[in-house]
């Protein structure tokens, strides 16, 4: 049997779109520092036909993912210009007419954030409907990705809370409201998007798994629970020296991942290969292993991602060892995303049958 396969989020948007999200503003500083105002005048510009072109592009990207072996398919956040202010414009609080120049993630890049101007909640639920589009379009499960408490607090302007405390149990029961909504709809598989747990583990441990566990509160049984906690952000392909979490974050993580809730744990070893001792850390947790790295263009062979998939077998049981890229695979073009998921599928294949021969 192979090891399980699945995607992160985010896929290198199809030919059908306009070009809108933060992966695709290449050389353009002000695109890349404006992505709002970006994916608006896409909106513009699809006007009536964007739902048609959506649904389309959501069929590409699952059948990519399908074509290549991955058992458990995303939509490719296709109808999102990043996959943490699409969910924002969807919430209560949030001025997206009136950005704000903030850095986030510890400085590692500097942007036109929307702003929070008063008491964060939820609105009406809409991630359901992404989700059915995307469901209707393949046999596969489709997950949907969801960002945390934290890694949004990092990543908007705040001129209301000032506390991030409370500003992450605003978020957190905002979120569990649209997590509801698609376990009611159906979905089988949910993932909260938390990188900043990795950059501020501090803060992850004083209360972001607090509000981690209020974002699933309520979620009934047979929903997968994930957690994605990737350690960096490129931002351009081939970069080799983005800025990282520390090489111990998830080491300082673990034994408040392995208490929580959640049934599985996304964390990237492609790009920066870890201690795979970590694994040993997580006794009922599953670990999704991210084993392609989604900023080099050279696409890793079967091999040695199997050599990395058998040494991660001598620390973890196969039955809690799924496999993924680091993050999601949008600063790739179509070719290459195809060529290592392909490659990561085919190992998954081998890594399995090897060990149990």
């Amino acid at each position: 049997m192979a090891l399980s396969t699945t995607c992160i989020g985010a896929y290198p948007k199809p030919a059908c779109l306009p070009r809108f999200d933060w992966f695709e503003a290449g050389e353009d500083a002000d695109a890349a520092a404006r992505p709002t105002a970006r994916y608006e005048a896409a909106l513009a510009q699809m006007g009536d036909e964007a739902e048609a072109l959506f649904a389309r592009a959501a069929g590409e990207a699952i059948a990519d993912q399908v074509e290549a072996g991955v058992d458990v398919v995303t939509d490719g956040e296709v109808r999102r210009e990043n996959y943490i202010h699409y969910h924002c414009r969807h919430l209560e609080g949030f001025d997206f007419a009136n950005p704000v120049e903030k850095e986030a993630r510890e400085g590692a890049f500097r942007a036109y954030m929307p702003c929070i101007r008063g008491p964060v909640a939820a609105g009406a639920p809409f991630l359901p409907h992404d989700w059915r589009v995307a469901q209707s379009l393949s046999e596969r499960p489709v997950k949907m990705t969801l960002p945390g408490p934290l890694t949004i607090g990092d990543t908007v302007a705040d001129a209301h809370y000032g506390d991030p405390r409370a500003r992450g149990e605003a978020l957190a029961a905002a979120i569990n409201r649209e997590v509801l909504a698609l376990a009611e709809a159906g979905c089988r598989h949910i993932q909260i998007d938390e990188p900043v747990f990795a950059r501020r583990a501090a803060d992850a441990l004083a209360f972001g798994f607090e509000h981690l566990e209020r974002c699933f509160h309520g979620v009934p049984e047979g929903v997968v629970r994930t957690l994605h906690i990737c350690c960096g952000y490129p931002d351009r392909l081939d970069n080799e020296d983005y800025p990282k979490a520390p090489r111990d974050a998830y080491f300082d993580l673990a034994d408040a991942i392995e208490r929580s809730s959640i049934h599985a744990v996304s964390i990237e070893d492609a790009h920066r290969p870890g201690d795979l001792g970590l694994l040993e850390r997580f006794r009922s947790t599953t670990v999704v292993l991210g084993v392609v790295a989604v900023a080099r263009s050279r696409v890793e062979s079967v091999e040695e991602i199997r050599e990395r998939l058998r040494a991660a077998l001598g620390h973890i049981e196969p039955a809690r060892l799924a496999v993924a890229p680091d993050c999601g695979l949008g600063l790739l073009g179509r070719d290459a995303a195809r060529a290592k998921l392909a490659a990561m599928c085919a190992a998954a294949r081998l890594a399995a049958s090897a060990r149990s021969g």
